[in-house]
C-alpha cells in the first residue's frame, strides 16, 4: 500500500472517530471538557494528516516545493488538483488548527464547534475526492 493510501485511510479513520463523539449542540460541547478536548485533538490530527498528504502528493508528482505548509495548498490549486475555494478552506482549517494547538489567544468554543461539526468533514471529504480522482 502506498504512503498516500495510508494517509487517506488515516484521515478517514480520524474523521470517523471524530463524528462518533461530536455532541449535537454547542452547549453540550462547551460543558463536556473531555469531549471538547478529544474533538479538538481529532481536528488537529486530521488537519496535520491533510497537510502531510498534500506534501506527499507534491513530492510524488514532482511539483514545485512550497515554502511552507500553507503554500502546499496553493501548489495543489495551481496544478488543478483542488479548487481555489477548497485551498482557502484548507488554509482556514490550518489556521484554526494552529489556534487550537498553540492556544493563540482565547479559543472561541462556538467557532471551533462550527468548524468541527460543519466545515471540516465536508472540506476534507471534498479534498479526499480530489486526491483520489487525481490518483486514477
Amino acid at each position: 500500500m502506498s504512503r498516500i493510501t495510508d494517509k487517506i485511510r488515516e484521515i478517514e479513520d480520524y474523521l470517523e472517530k471524530l463524528t462518533e463523539i461530536i455532541p449535537k449542540e454547542v452547549e453540550e460541547y462547551k460543558k463536556d471538557h473531555k469531549t471538547k478536548a478529544a474533538c479538538e485533538r481529532y481536528f488537529e490530527k486530521i488537519v496535520e494528516v491533510v497537510i502531510d498528504l498534500s506534501f506527499l502528493i507534491v513530492k510524488e508528482k514532482s511539483l514545485k516545493i512550497p515554502e511552507d505548509s500553507e503554500g502546499v495548498f496553493d501548489v495543489l490549486k495551481e496544478e488543478n488538483i483542488i479548487s481555489e475555494k477548497l485551498a482557502e478552506k484548507l488554509k482556514d482549517a490550518k489556521g484554526m488548527r494552529n489556534i487550537i494547538s498553540h492556544q493563540y489567544g482565547t479559543v472561541d468554543d462556538e467557532i471551533v464547534f462550527e468548524s468541527i461539526t460543519g466545515q471540516l468533514e465536508r472540506d476534507v471529504i471534498e479534498f479526499l475526492g480530489c486526491v483520489e480522482d487525481g490518483e486514477s
